[in-house]
Order: structure tokens, then C-alpha cells, then sequence
């Protein structure tokens, strides 16, 4: 990872921070999965104001890629357009030379009772009544990450009302360089580390 961009939430009165954060990590999502045509990308996700002690993401999203024609290529503004008052978007930087490292990856908590009773009806085939029964006395999963709330864009929730979930996002700093590839939320997919400064 040799090279960033900075972008920057510029929240309101009238557009809350968080509102903001679904709004632009939305957008964000669908231009990772246009660009890595799938779950392999080289693009990957940093927060550098994350906090887990007050659960914050803060108001900064870092991407970076290897090369300066990736990011080039991501064509950030064009994704963000929309959204040109309520952030700023950096130029292309380098990379310092010496930086810590991060993994920043998904964490998934089952703290939604009836969309794990909608996917067992999906996926086992069973009624709702029986998929309710299974989940008697099923304890939700609660997590104190930070997190974005996003709405599925899954084919089978082309519905009127989308189905919103939490995208948990959590941190490991590490002391060594890891490389690997990056999923389309620009999380780690297997041990992928992203330079933390």
C-alpha cells in the first residue's frame, strides 16, 4: 500500500455525522464492487480516528491501493459527487515510509432476531413458524464495535423497503506488513493489513 486519499465528513445541522457515515460508506461499497468485479480487491479501508472505547469511527475514511493509477481508476468524486458539501475528498498522497500497520476487518453479531429467522426460511426451506421456533431463547449477539449502518443491495431485497444492517467494523494494530486482498466494505479478507498513521 504506497499511496491514499483522505476523505472527510463534513456533517451539519441538517445531515447527522452517522446519517452521513451509511451515506458515504454506501456509495464507497459500490464503487469497491464495480472496481474489483468481486470479493478480491488491493483497495482497503482505514479509520483513522477509530475508537473503541466511545465506539467511534470518527469523520475520516482513508483508502489505499498500491498504486496511484488504483485510486486514480476508483474514481472517488465521480462515487461521492453526490455528496460534494458534505465531504472532502484529499489528493493523492504517499504513504510515509515508516507506519504501523492495521487490520481492519468485519465482525458479524447476530443482534437481529427476525433477519435470522427470514434467512433460515431462505435457506433451509423451513415455515416462519418453524424458523421462530429454532430461535426460542436464542440470545443476541451485541457488540460494542464501531459501526455503519447500511441497507442491503442483495438482489433478493429488491423491495420497496430495504432491509438496513450494522456493519461492524473492528481494529488489531499489528508490527509487520501483511499483505492480502480486501473484500468490498475495503475490510480485511484474510489477515490484509492496511498502513496505520
Amino acid at each position: 500500500m504506497q499511496h491514499y486519499v483522505d476523505i472527510t465528513l463534513l456533517p451539519n445541522d441538517e445531515v447527522g455525522h452517522y446519517f452521513l457515515w451509511g451515506k458515504l460508506y454506501q456509495q464507497m461499497h459500490l464503487a469497491m464492487v464495480a472496481h474489483n468485479r468481486g470479493d478480491n480487491g488491493v483497495i482497503g479501508f482505514s479509520f483513522p480516528e477509530y475508537r473503541t472505547e466511545k465506539a467511534r469511527l470518527g469523520s475520516k475514511l482513508r483508502i489505499f491501493a498500491p498504486t496511484k493509477d488504483e485510486l486514480t481508476e476508483l474514481n472517488i468524486a465521480k462515487w461521492l459527487s453526490r455528496f460534494s458539501d458534505y465531504c472532502h475528498i484529499s489528493s493523492i498522497k504517499q504513504v510515509p515510509e515508516h507506519t504501523q500497520y492495521a487490520l481492519f476487518s468485519r465482525r458479524h453479531c447476530r443482534t437481529n432476531i427476525e433477519g435470522l429467522v427470514r434467512r433460515r426460511v431462505k435457506r433451509k426451506g423451513e415455515s416462519l413458524e418453524q424458523a421462530r421456533e429454532y430461535f426460542v431463547g436464542y440470545t443476541v449477539d451485541y457488540s460494542l464495535l464501531p459501526f455503519v449502518e447500511l441497507e442491503s443491495l442483495s438482489s433478493d431485497n429488491l423491495q420497496e423497503s430495504r432491509n438496513k444492517f450494522k456493519l461492524f467494523i473492528e481494529q488489531k494494530i499489528i508490527t509487520e506488513k501483511q499483505s492480502g486482498q480486501f473484500n468490498c466494505y475495503g475490510l480485511s479478507k484474510i489477515a490484509s493489513a492496511v498502513p496505520w498513521f
